[in-house]
């Protein structure tokens, strides 16, 4: 028996149909020859609403209470500052030539 605050089977399925949707959109616009950085801008936003989309709902956070979720998102920010600049494959990437 389900509880009043989770979702049914038929919302979960259409997430996952969402996300289907959203690989193929990143799919296709891989393959559509746009330039790269409007690419990689679309790519990482496109990434982040399925990420948001998988914890939201997969990871059954979006039932969880809203201090939770909002203690999450400085952590978020502290690791990607610390993979973009202090950690040293950070200095390793400004020598590549992409």
């Amino acid at each position: 028996m389900e509880s009043a605050h989770e979702p049914a089977m038929k919302l979960y399925v259409m997430i996952w149909i969402g996300l289907l949707v959203i690989v193929g959109v990143e799919v296709a616009l891989t393959y559509a020859g746009i330039p790269r950085g409007t690419l990689l801008a679309a790519l990482l936003a496109l990434a982040s609403l399925e990420a948001g989309l998988g914890v939201m709902y997969f990871m059954h956070l979006k039932y969880e209470r809203r201090i939770l979720f909002w203690c999450l998102i400085p952590t978020l920010i502290f690791v990607l500052f610390m993979l973009n600049h202090l950690w040293r494959d950070a200095a390793r990437m400004i020598s590549l030539h992409l």
